[in-house]
């Protein structure tokens, strides 16, 4: 039973008496000071509490914020407790509430201090860290056992085990009833929880991590945070970084010399405690944030920028500076960074009409496609660069992959997915093979892209603008014959493109003129500042002002 200097609930959060006192002065010195702003009436029939940790740093003690980076077991343990002492531990609580007394899990959202997943290593063991990125991976949900009781063989008395982190052990103890030592696991009256695990995908930069791998990231949901992201979800997770034993689910693993890893090796995941999806800003506690931060300098040259008397004009010359001319292929990818707005038919039905345009660009080589096409992917604050020469069917669309240690399949997704909501740049289109162009029909109408394999049947969205480059059959191209011919492409997935620009490298000697002085002055060090304009200014247009087009 608890005293009246021990706070209420006490033992749900701590099991051990390690640090007795100042615990208990932690937790009843922070129901004090957050006790005004809570609503006990809305606590009471919520196990979940979500907390701003701005918010949180205003209220409680300033060592706090470090308790949670150095210890955030303890420090989620002890806001816990203190929600509970704040709703329970009053001295007028009913009867009736006290009956229905749970066990609270706090969840920090807004933690400042982001962390990316290169510099994920053994320092931040057991640490409190803010990671962003992409989910390409989530896996089924399943229950995971927190607490199992054994029942003793002899005399069928029956004990309690807490499970940490789900992992199945048996007691040790002998009964007290008869000394026995051998326990039978009760499975029926199991406590479970829901859990599923994602895998999450770093935010690569083209400048700074160019020629590297993306890092992935195995995350683990629990109880309320579960089925809330899909793959291609932009996700910020807050959470426990972990290690696992890298061999409990596989045999033994050998080195080069054959030599065995005997339990040595360890994986690194994250044990969520908060996630925000971008999909669900308007409803979460990160309302108002977008897929970009934009700093007040950012802000101002937009203002400016609006007030240009030339706008179109400016945001086109922004576009790769570096490439002379081809202002018409400029513009339609100009329409392509900014989109549009799905509408609906006047029918009954409302059948979704696509909003966002895809460009196609032909042309002879060495006329700069491919680098327009890395500029769109850099400026687009939520773009996918591939080659087709490397890509698969399942690369671009959804691939299934069969869950480490079970016989489930999880869905993997591909660039069209990553690229919901932005660009897919697709370089050497015509490299594809026809397979691959197949499954492109589907995501470039329909803007979603459906699975049927493996039992699994379902939909995932692909409203991106499919930007390709292509470069004609015999390498270059031929006016007496038509674009099919040209590309050897295959008519429905030719009208599935909006803009189609063909570039001819033809000889003339005002334009080579022009073109050489471009290159020249490009390579004396001059540079052009319209590349930092439409860098700042097609995010913020694309995510607050999306023009509605008639």
């Amino acid at each position: 039973m608890a005293t009246r200097e021990e706070p209420c609930g006490y033992w749900l959060y701590f099991s051990d008496r390690e640090d007795y006192d100042d615990r208990c002065q932690l937790v009843r010195m922070m129901a004090d000071q957050l006790r005004p702003f809570v609503n006990t009436d809305y606590l009471a029939d919520q196990s979940s509490v979500p907390l701003d940790f701005k918010e949180l740093k205003e209220h409680v003690d300033p060592d706090f914020p470090l308790l949670l980076y150095e210890e955030p077991d303890l420090a989620l343990a002890c806001l816990g407790c203190v929600m509970h002492e704040i709703v329970y531990g009053v001295p007028d609580v009913s009867e009736e509430m006290l009956a229905k007394q749970h066990k609270f899990i706090v969840r920090v959202y807004g933690y400042e201090k982001h962390t990316t997943l290169r510099n994920l290593k053994a320092h931040l063991l057991r640490k409190f860290v803010c990671i962003k990125g992409t989910v390409i991976r989530t896996s089924n949900i399943k229950p995971l056992a927190m607490e199992m009781p054994f029942a003793c063989k002899r005399c069928a008395s029956q004990v309690v085990l807490q499970l940490e982190e789900g992992r199945y052990r048996v007691p040790t103890a002998t009964c007290q009833n008869c000394r026995g030592r051998a326990w039978l696991p009760v499975r029926s009256a199991t406590s479970t929880i829901d859990w599923q695990t994602i895998r999450l995908q770093e935010e690569v930069d083209a400048k700074k991590d160019s020629g590297r791998v993306p890092r992935t990231l195995d995350c683990e949901l629990k109880s309320d945070l579960v089925d809330n992201c899909a793959p291609g979800d932009e996700v910020t997770l807050c959470g426990v970084v972990r290690s696992v034993n890298s061999d409990v689910d596989r045999k033994v693993t050998r080195g080069a010399k054959g030599k065995a890893h005997s339990g040595t090796l360890f994986q690194v995941f994250l044990d969520v405690n908060s996630l925000e999806n971008s999909k669900h800003l308007e409803t979460s506690q990160s309302k108002g944030q977008g897929l970009m931060d934009f700093s007040e300098k950012d802000i101002f040259v937009v203002q400016q920028i609006y007030r240009q008397p030339n706008l179109f004009n400016l945001v086109v010359n922004s576009i790769c500076p570096g490439i002379f001319g081809h202002e018409i292929v400029k513009a339609g990818l100009t329409f392509a960074l900014f989109g549009g707005c799905q509408k609906f038919s006047q029918d009954r039905n409302k059948i979704p009409i696509r909003g966002d345009p895809h460009v196609l660009v032909v042309g002879d080589p060495g006329l700069g496609k491919s680098q327009m096409l890395q500029a769109v992917n850099n400026i687009t604050p939520r773009g996918v660069y591939v080659c087709g020469t490397y890509s698969s069917s399942t690369g671009l669309t959804v691939s299934l992959h069969r869950e480490q240690g079970s016989s489930d399949y999880a869905l993997e997704a591909g660039a069209l997915v990553l690229g919901d909501q932005g660009c897919c740049c697709i370089d050497e289109f015509d490299k594809m093979a026809s397979a691959e162009h197949e499954s492109l029909l589907e995501a470039m109408e329909q803007q979603s892209i459906s699975i049927a394999k493996a039992g699994i049947v379902c939909s995932l969205p692909a409203r991106t603008s499919v930007i390709a480059a292509a470069n004609p059959v015999g390498g270059r191209y031929n006016r007496g014959k038509t674009v099919n011919e040209n590309l050897h492409m295959a008519a429905p997935l030719l009208s599935r493109f909006d803009l189609i620009f063909i570039l001819l490298d033809c000889p003339n000697e005002e334009h080579d003129r022009l073109l050489s002085e471009h290159v020249m002055q490009l390579h004396s060090g001059s540079q052009l500042p319209e590349m930092r304009t439409c860098s700042v200014f097609v995010p913020v247009s694309a995510l607050h002002h999306c023009p509605a087009l008639p």
